[in-house]
C-alpha cells in the first residue's frame, strides 16, 4: 500500500488535554461553525471546540472521497497535533464550512489546502447525520455532514499540520488496515452513506 508521507509512527495516538487546546485556542482568531437543525437549516453559529464539547451542538461539516484512476480511495492520517481525533486514520478530507460558505466550496477549498492538489472532479454524494463521541479526546460530533466523491490526478504535497500520512487502498487493503490501525469514529458512518455516489462515479468493478 503505497504510503506518500511519514511512515513508521505509532497509529494510536493520546490526545492533548482540552484545557491546553482551549488555551491554545484562546490566543488565535477564533473558529465558527454553522449549527443546523435535523433538516440541516441554519440556525446560528457556535465556536469550533465548543460546538463539540459533551454532548456537542448539531452542526454543518464535510466529508470528501477521492479516488485515482485505479478506483483505489485516497486515506489521510490526521496529524498527530490535532486536538480532535490526533493519529487516526480516516477518508481523504473531513471539515466545517464556514458560516454562509456552501460546502460544496468548503470542501473544494480545504481538500486543496490539505493535500495540496485539488481534485480532478468533485460532485455531491448527498448527506448523513451522525452523532459519534470521540473516544481519544472525548469530545462529540454531531454532525449534518455533506458527503462529496470525486478523483484526483495531481501528486500530493500534504500539509503536515493537517496530515501525518496518505495512502490510496483497495476495499481489501482497507479491510486489512481497519484491522491494524485506529480510523475515526465516524469513518464507516460517512464510508457506508456514500457507497451509491461511489459506484455510481468508477463503476462497481473496484469493488466499492
Amino acid at each position: 500500500m503505497p504510503i506518500t508521507s511519514a511512515e513508521g509512527r505509532s497509529a494510536d495516538s493520546t490526545a492533548l488535554p482540552a484545557s491546553a487546546d482551549a488555551a491554545s485556542a484562546d490566543s488565535a482568531e477564533p473558529i465558527m461553525l454553522e449549527l443546523v437543525d435535523e433538516d440541516g437549516r441554519t440556525i446560528g453559529t457556535a465556536e469550533k471546540l465548543a460546538a463539540h464539547v459533551s454532548p456537542g451542538r448539531l452542526h454543518r461539516a464535510f466529508s470528501v472521497f477521492l479516488f485515482d484512476d485505479a478506483g483505489r480511495l485516497l486515506l489521510q492520517r490526521r496529524a498527530l497535533g490535532k486536538y480532535h481525533s490526533p493519529g487516526v486514520w480516516s477518508n481523504t478530507c473531513c471539515g466545517h464550512p464556514y458560516p454562509g460558505e456552501p460546502p460544496f466550496v468548503a470542501a473544494a477549498r480545504r481538500t486543496a489546502e490539505e493535500l495540496g492538489a485539488a481534485p480532478a472532479l468533485l460532485r455531491e454524494a448527498g448527506t448523513v447525520r451522525y452523532n459519534h463521541p470521540d473516544p481519544l479526546s472525548g469530545l462529540v460530533e454531531q454532525e449534518y455532514n455533506h458527503l462529496f466523491v470525486g478523483t484526483v490526478r495531481e501528486g500530493l504535497d500534504p500539509d503536515p499540520e493537517e496530515i501525518e500520512d496518505t495512502a490510496f487502498v483497495t476495499p481489501a487493503e482497507l479491510e486489512k488496515l481497519m484491522g491494524e490501525v485506529t480510523f475515526s469514529a465516524w469513518f464507516m458512518t460517512v464510508l457506508d452513506a456514500v457507497r451509491p455516489a461511489v459506484r455510481e462515479l468508477i463503476g462497481t468493478g473496484a469493488g466499492w
